[in-house]
């Protein structure tokens, strides 16, 4: 559900903005960059344990509620990456370096630490994650964070975004993720029904 909710949503969000932008709103070197932060960032899962709710019976696959679940939460991400796209070219007159920059940090932030909420029906905070999982989470989001103010960051045509990017990113990431729990359960709730 995880792959589905953001592979829906960036592609989506990347369709939207190449309507109304004057530049690519993403370079494919940045899109590649973006799979293999992602796609590290995954390895991990297998290491994750299942809420002992979800052994006590054999669960079908229900193909109807993954394809809701990805058309919700992937709208919701498309969502936050147009107030992200609102807030680089109307707050902070991005130009296109910057603004691939900031959608890149907001895209990979919002795509990594939703592993927290969704692969979990009940809280994130009583169901703890596997430690390596955490830590590489942690680790890739910190590196999209910082990559822009390395000579490898300018390889991929990012520039340093200023303070108040991460202050509105942090604001964003937490409100984006407290949406995505509600809906969660929510969503888990309609089908008990």
């Amino acid at each position: 559900m995880m792959g589905t909710c953001s592979n829906f949503g960036n592609m989506f969000s990347i369709a939207g903005a190449a309507l109304f932008l004057p530049f690519l709103p993403v370079l494919p070197t940045q899109i590649l960059l973006n799979n293999i932060l992602y796609d590290l960032y995954e390895v991990p899962i297998s290491l994750d344990e299942v809420d002992q709710e979800e052994l006590r019976k054999p669960r079908i696959l229900n193909m109807n509620f993954i394809r809701n679940f990805m058309l919700v939460i992937g709208s919701i991400s498309s969502l936050f990456d147009f107030l992200t796209f609102y807030v680089m070219l109307v707050v902070l007159n991005a130009n296109e370096a910057l603004f691939q920059t900031g959608w890149f940090v907001e895209s990979l932030c919002t795509q990594i630490l939703v592993i927290f909420i969704i692969r979990t029906r009940g809280s994130p905070f009583n169901s703890r994650a596997h430690l390596i999982l955490v830590l590489t989470s942690l680790t890739v989001v910190a590196v999209a964070a910082a990559l822009s103010f390395t000579l490898a960051g300018t390889y991929f045509g990012f520039v340093p975004p200023p303070a108040q990017f991460y202050a509105t990113l942090a604001m964003m990431v937490v409100v984006y993720l407290a949406i995505v729990e509600v809906t969660k359960r929510v969503s888990y709730w309609a089908i008990k029904i």
